[in-house]
């Protein structure tokens, strides 16, 4: 069934596949010593390039951002974040769970984080009876399908080091606010100061997979436990590996999210055109709007997608790499019949 629910819902980019395929020939070595894997890491490398930095596979976005926060905190420290964080809300308390540190969510308009927003939460440095801020975790993209500009990440990379903090993004649509915003990987995280990262690969065409990018070498030093602690240590690696070589190196990361963001613009156009009231400004492959409960109702007989306020009878649709103009063209035309 073709639907808007969510890029998690797309099949895998033929590429890809193929790269599962060629991987899976003959034996190799477990748990990521393999060349695969090697060749994948030189790839993020080269990427960013940043030639000392040690990328690691995970499975999941949620594994991805457990892991990535053990390495920034202890149990008496506090992440802070926005109040619709992926962390916050669609974690099940696992970052909780395996970091022992309290998420301090903080309400936002837009999903975004602001130096503003995160300087009356920077309080209690030293006193034993608090506990100690330690890390801004936003997401790339928002969970409003905004995105963070290169200015903004630094004003909040600055902010966090003044009070010796760090800056983590979870980066599982990174890829689209790259091609929204026309800069490169490296000006959106090394150059801004981000501290630790994921790249993500399972909403944007591969079969599973996420990479944790620690910038800091006190990040690195036991992130290898961390994941293994987290269940996260895949002992066939090289299906997750092997599908980063073409991912990063052909470019498939950035065609891929420009074809999603592309899709999620035709679509909010066409909506808008119609009469329908979006919500958020459109910068990724998410829009969220806003009809008659009856009208969404039977909109949901035929399309699957999430309600995100129920109150306000406010939902959201997700564009994904293979999104086509037929699908965009039969939603719309069935919306319109409904209005």
């Amino acid at each position: 069934m073709r639907s808007f629910g969510s890029d998690n819902n797309s099949g895998v980019h033929p590429r890809i596949m193929q790269a599962l395929a060629e991987a899976n020939t003959n034996h190799t070595i477990a748990y990521g010593d393999d060349k695969w894997t090697q060749h994948a890491e030189d790839a993020v490398r080269e990427l960013l390039g940043e030639k000392e930095i040690q990328p690691m596979f995970v499975f999941n976005g949620t594994g991805a951002n457990v892991v990535a926060l053990q390495a920034c905190v202890l149990p008496f420290h506090s992440i802070i974040c926005a109040s619709t964080a992926h962390i916050a809300v669609d974690e099940c308390g696992a970052p909780t769970k395996f970091t022992g540190s309290v998420l301090k969510e903080i309400d936002t308009p837009d999903g975004k984080l602001t130096p503003e927003l995160v300087r009356p939460h920077l309080h209690g440095f030293g006193f034993e009876h608090h506990s100690q801020p330690k890390v801004f975790a936003i997401s790339q993209t928002t969970e409003l399908g905004t995105a963070y500009t290169p200015d903004e990440l630094k004003a909040l990379a600055d902010l966090a080091h003044e009070h010796n903090m760090y800056l983590f993004v979870d980066g599982t649509r990174i890829a689209n606010a790259c091609d929204y915003l026309n800069v490169s990987l490296r000006e959106m995280t090394v150059d801004c100061g981000v501290d630790i990262f994921t790249l993500g690969g399972t909403k944007n065409g591969l079969m599973m997979g996420e990479a944790i990018v620690p910038l800091r070498k006190e990040l690195a030093e036991n992130l290898k436990y961390y994941r293994k602690q987290t269940t996260q240590l895949y002992s066939k690696m090289r299906f997750i590996s092997a599908q980063f070589i073409p991912y990063l190196k052909e470019g498939i990361w950035l065609e891929d999210a420009h074809r999603s963001n592309t899709a999620a613009k035709k679509l909010a156009s066409e909506m808008k055109r119609i009469g329908v009231e979006l919500t958020q400004k459109v910068e990724s492959n998410q829009l969220f709007f806003i009809l008659p409960k009856e009208i969404t109702d039977k909109l949901l007989e035929r399309y699957f997608f999430y309600f995100w306020d129920e109150e306000r009878n406010e939902s959201r649709l997700v564009c994904s790499w293979d999104t086509t103009d037929k699908d965009i063209e039969e939603f719309v035309g069935y919306l319109n019949y409904l209005m």
